[in-house]
């Protein structure tokens, strides 16, 4: 059960680059990062318009003085104070995604930042190469692996219950957007903009949520190679993809698909990940984060549920349960469960250890999970700039 008891010393001293009025986004972070006492919000550039931000980060409670107009700004007022923030949060549209996280790892702050953290593999090593020499953490906002149930899927496939890995079936497939309400909607017109968005739409705004579920439940397996094809159906949206199928090979032998969309018409989300093994297969839908689906061949289906004490008990990200089983937990809880994780590697870095960009006994999504993220959409599109063939991943 969830150890509410749990604190640190002194509470992460934190920021905000963006999410300010009307961010649903920045709303999932305040309520993750706030939840469990690991983080107090100190100060924020909350909004382009520095009048409306300022308003924002003092109707939530943060000083007026420390509601800055940019984040340049903050980062140079913050740390000149001797209570200055240690960590920032990034909520900004993608293409500022780079520019901001490099800058806050440059002011000696961790980090956890949206994805992509960037456009291209170069920009993502390089950000890697910063995290490390700055001995700085970044955490990045794959929100749907904190759900207890994908770790349990995890620790079956580890155990070898399923037996040798042969298929994942992976898919984001919306339909919210299957028409051009970018016409009328800010917030979806700049995801359908190359110069704001990146190279891709639909692959980097849910496709990589569904890969890094399959990296989460299966991390001993690497892509060889991919063939992906795209389309647009809103055809303002061209070059950006609005839907896009990626077929997939292991370095195993296993083979996987991807079915990232937002014209799925009827659909509200249809995030789902299967995994095939040679004797059984798994399947986790976040529309009902609480319940993993088990099938063994030649018995019958099995529902395992969040909270129960046939789940493995050793393992802190299966146990961590907030409610007693059966009560429904759901994204914000996913979410706080990261940012205790972000939380706890920050404090720890903070009191003298080394990061390493990673801490082996401390799994959270982290920059180089962001960076495989950049790597598989520029190998995506690659191969579908070339008529859709067959690529080696690189």
């Amino acid at each position: 059960m969830f150890n509410e008891e749990f604190h640190l010393e002194q509470p992460i001293r934190w920021g905000m680059v963006g999410g300010g009025r009307g961010s649903q986004i920045g709303y999932i972070h305040r309520n993750s990062a706030l939840r469990d006492r690991l983080f107090t919000l100190c100060a924020g550039a909350f909004d382009v318009n520095e009048e409306r931000g300022r308003e924002f980060g003092v109707n939530w409670g943060v000083a007026p003085e420390r509601c800055y107009p940019d984040y340049k700004t903050m980062f140079a007022e913050e740390a000149k104070r001797p209570d200055g923030i240690q960590a920032v949060s990034i909520a900004t549209p993608n293409f500022t995604h780079y520019e901001i996280l490099k800058a806050a790892l440059e002011a000696g702050l961790h980090a956890i930042c949206e994805k992509p953290l960037c456009f291209t593999t170069e920009q993502a090593e390089e950000l890697v190469s910063l995290a490390k020499k700055q001995n700085r953490i970044v955490g990045v906002t794959y929100g749907y692996t904190g759900a207890q149930m994908v770790h349990q899927a995890r620790r079956m496939i580890q155990e070898g219950v399923l037996g040798e890995i042969r298929i994942i079936n992976m898919q984001f497939a919306h339909g919210y957007h299957s028409s051009a309400v970018e016409a009328n909607d800010p917030g979806t017109k700049w995801r359908v903009t190359p110069e704001k968005a990146g190279p891709s739409y639909v692959l980097g705004d849910v496709g990589t949520h569904a890969l890094f579920l399959a990296e989460t439940m299966v991390p001993n397996l690497k892509i060889e190679k991919l063939m992906c094809a795209r389309q647009s159906f809103v055809k303002s949206r061209a070059p950006l993809e609005d839907n896009a199928f990626v077929l997939i090979q292991y370095d195993n032998g296993a083979v996987g698909n991807l079915w990232a969309s937002c014209v799925n018409a009827g659909s509200t989300h249809q995030q789902k990940i299967r995994v095939v093994g040679e004797k059984a297969s798994i399947e986790w839908w976040d529309e009902h984060p609480n319940q993993l689906i088990f099938e063994e061949q030649g018995r019958p289906v099995q529902i395992l549920d969040r909270g129960q004490g046939y789940l493995y008990q050793d393992d802190e990200a299966i146990t961590c349960d907030r409610m007693g089983g059966g009560h429904a937990e759901g994204l914000f809880e996913s979410w706080a469960n990261l940012y205790r994780r972000f939380a706890t590697a920050m404090d720890r870095v903070i009191h003298g250890e080394s990061s390493n960009v990673v801490m082996d006994d401390i799994w959270f999504p982290n920059i180089r999970d962001g960076a495989e993220g950049v790597r598989f959409i520029e190998n995506c599109v690659r191969s579908s700039d070339q008529d859709s063939v067959w690529v080696n991943y690189t």
